[in-house]
């Protein structure tokens, strides 16, 4: 994310500086990323001119052909000839022998039985015309195979009277039709492999779609997850960044708020719900939303979190489910100046980093931080969130974050970054002169350095100062 805290861009002389320093503790580097080309157009074998020597499916190329009484069966000792021993042909008579001889679904009870994984079904169309009391179209057949081999490319032989049918194939599913009468063995050959790797292409592309949805659902969480902050007229700075974790297409459950209400005060929010995936970010978002409007209605401390609490009880998939939060509730700033303070609430969350002019960043007490929100119930002796009341000092900054970046590893083996090592990463980098967004994205880049690549959890991370100027969002 590019760094708009306060808005320049870092100079040659702070990234040498940072990158000594994250030279000084990190133990290995980053892998690089495969990247691999997708799946070239495949070319349909009958607008494709004959090569000099047929090219043969490669060794571990398995046909099951489904066949049905009558002239077929030289088509298909044809075929075994040009295949010969650089693939395996399978054949079997009727639809009942094709289902049997296709892997077990799951949950059959069949997992010990081995058989063998097709590429390619032939099958010939004769045989999904069997008797049956109902009417049918002749591609039942067809259908049970597609049903129960969806990813197997599946081609159909009909004969020149079938070629309605061999279309309607085709367009229920199967890659390719071929008429008996005008097929031999090279061009059957030729069909199976082109309707295999058509299929692949066809598998590529689906996927290539359902992770284009699942980016569009990602966006969809991510503006409700990561949401503008209403602090108009707060004097205050807001810097704010997200980073999913690098094994996920999907979002997890870190949220974050701030907003101000009428009396002057500033409310500001950070959590983190268990675990990952699309549960877990719409139960984010579910309390993100109950939270900002508990603080408009009125709510605040013991009252608001308890609240909270039962929003999750009622929103969470199994109670296994649970949430840290931290909450900053700054006072309305004395009239005539002063210092500010603030009231720190933490459910099961880290505690924030308090960063002054001079000296190293302090972490805030956690004497009074109570359970994660979901982990015990409402009535529990011990499920209470007293509030820390924290004096600010002049020029004071909060950063809050999500324990994404204390966990990071530190060089090799399991060594983790933990509170104390972002304190003196932090340290580091404001001796560095870096303030705002530079300071954020400079640190988490170092953390992600340390680590050797990108986290594996998500990461959310909040600076806010009072800011005598206009506010900056970052």
């Amino acid at each position: 994310m590019p760094a708009t805290g306060d808005g320049r861009a870092p100079d040659a002389t702070t990234s040498a500086g940072t990158a000594e320093r994250s030279r000084s503790r990190r133990a290995h580097g980053a892998p690089r990323p495969d990247r691999t080309a997708g799946p070239a157009p495949i070319p349909h074998p009958r607008s494709t001119p004959a090569p000099a020597e047929p090219a043969r499916p490669t060794a571990g190329f398995r046909v099951l052909v489904v066949e049905a009484d009558g002239p077929g069966h030289a088509l298909f000792d044809s075929l075994a000839a040009e295949l010969g021993q650089h693939a395996e042909l399978h054949r079997v008579n009727g639809i009942q022998e094709a289902l049997a001889a296709l892997p077990p679904q799951p949950g059959t009870g069949r997992r010990g039985l081995r058989t063998p994984d097709f590429q390619c079904v032939l099958l010939d169309l004769g045989t999904s015309a069997e008797p049956s009391a109902e009417p049918s179209d002749g591609l039942d057949g067809l259908r049970e195979l597609l049903l129960r081999a969806p990813h197997t490319a599946v081609v159909v032989l009909t004969d020149a009277a079938g070629a309605e049918l061999g279309a309607a194939a085709v367009a229920a599913g199967a890659q390719d039709f071929l008429l008996r009468q005008d097929t031999g063995g090279p061009l059957l050959a030729r069909a199976l492999r082109y309707a295999v790797e058509r299929k692949r292409a066809d598998e590529s592309q689906r996927r290539l779609v359902e992770a284009e949805i699942r980016g569009q659902e990602n966006a969809r969480l991510q503006r409700h997850l990561l949401p503008t902050p209403l602090l108009d007229g707060a004097d205050l700075s807001f810097t704010r960044r997200y980073r999913p974790g690098r094994r996920r297409a999907l979002l997890g459950g870190d949220f974050y708020d701030a907003v101000r209400t009428k009396d002057g005060r500033v409310h500001v929010v950070i959590g983190d719900v268990c675990g990952h995936g699309p549960d877990e970010a719409a139960l984010g978002v579910a309390l993100r939303i109950a939270w900002r409007t508990l603080v408009f209605a009125g709510l605040t401390g013991q009252h608001l979190l308890t609240t909270l609490q039962h929003v999750l009880e009622h929103e969470r998939r199994s109670d296994e489910i649970f949430a840290t939060l931290c909450m900053v509730v700054l006072d309305a700033p004395a009239e005539g100046g002063g210092p500010d303070a603030a009231e720190l609430y933490l459910a099961g969350h880290p505690a924030p980093l308090l960063l002054g002019p001079d000296g190293p960043p302090v972490l805030l007490p956690l004497d009074q931080a109570g359970p994660a929100l979901g982990l015990l119930p409402c009535d529990a002796t011990h499920s209470v969130w007293p509030a820390l009341r924290v004096e600010l000092p002049t020029g004071w900054r909060l950063l809050m974050y999500t324990d994404g970046l204390v966990e990071g590893k530190v060089g090799a083996g399991s060594p983790r970054l933990g509170q104390e090592g972002l304190i003196e990463l932090i340290a580091d980098h404001q001796a560095a002169g870096l303030t705002r967004g530079r300071l954020v994205d400079s640190a988490i880049a170092e953390v992600e350095e340390l680590n050797g690549g990108a986290l594996t959890d998500d990461v959310a991370v909040l600076l806010l100062e009072r800011n005598p100027i206009p506010v900056i969002m970052g």
